[in-house]
């Protein structure tokens, strides 16, 4: 692997890593945000972050202000890019499909099968390579944000015991009933609609064994609120059945991470207490 950069941060440090994965079949970068306890040896417990459409790693290491609390709380933050890349990576036309918005699926259509297998990436391979190179323990939470958020909430909900805490932002929460997530999910997994379940929070919601709280915050005045991202559907699956959630939505707060800046806060102490529970 290869730092690419290293900045001091709140007593901490900021640092961007280049490393091969083998699921993907190319290279990564990802942030890793060590907080000033990681100077003790003392293994530290991990937030995933996943962001949204059109965002690499720097989207949220830059805007979103998340390593004052990671180091209030001794949290290592981990924010890997959204997709596969390189000149071998299939790609498309536009922002929704392809290189920018993997969508956080393992993709068994063509041409994307070989490469964009974002799912096992998040899961294994970039926990098992953290956990190798950084004092991280175990203990692992997942947040994220727009397709992120999705991601987020769908890979806690299909991975029982893997995360102690889940959170989102403005996340796609239905992507088999909306036209991004319908678009993307067509290409990487096909026509067949009952595949795509596995990937929509409002589907998985109704086997979950395990009722791990979902905690979501909303802007009220995002402009994908009602054609795509739709929270309701999801508070109308976790009340049918009895997943704990709590929806917040915030009037007068768009999709931007100004958005996000202004709760990350919140997201951080919730996680820092279910991981040291």
């Amino acid at each position: 692997m290869e730092r690419l950069e290293h900045r001091a941060c709140f007593g901490g440090w900021q640092d961007v890593y280049r490393h091969r994965s083998d699921v993907l079949g190319c290279d990564m970068t990802v942030g890793v945000y060590l907080p000033p306890q990681a100077a003790g040896g003392t293994r530290l417990p991990v937030l995933y972050w996943l962001s949204g459409l059109t965002c690499t790693e720097q989207n949220f290491i830059t805007k979103a202000g998340a390593q004052r609390y990671a180091a209030e709380h001794g949290i290592i933050l981990v924010a890997p890019d959204t997709s596969p890349r390189g000149d071998d990576v299939p790609d498309a036309e536009g922002y929704d499909l392809g290189k920018g918005a993997g969508f956080y699926v393992n993709a068994t259509q063509d041409p994307w099968a070989r490469h964009y297998r974002m799912d096992d990436y998040v899961v294994r391979e970039l926990p098992a390579w953290v956990e190798a190179h950084f004092p991280a323990s175990d203990a692992r939470a997942i947040s994220g944000h727009s397709m992120g958020g999705h991601g987020a909430l769908a890979l806690a909900l299909r991975n029982p015991g893997r995360y102690r805490s889940v959170s989102a932002f403005a996340p796609i929460v239905a992507p088999s009933r909306v036209p991004w997530g319908e678009k993307a999910f067509g290409a990487y997994l096909g026509p067949d609609r009952e595949a795509w379940k596995r990937y929509d929070a409002t589907e998985l919601v109704a086997t979950a064994t395990e009722r791990l709280p979902l905690l979501v915050d909303q802007g009220g005045d995002d402009e994908f609120l009602d054609g795509q991202l739709r929270p309701h559907l999801l508070q109308a699956a976790c009340e049918a059945a009895g997943h704990p959630l709590e929806l917040r939505i915030h009037p007068g707060y768009d999709h931007s991470y100004y958005f996000i800046a202004s709760f990350i806060g919140r997201h951080i102490a919730h996680h820092a207490a279910a991981l040291s529970a």
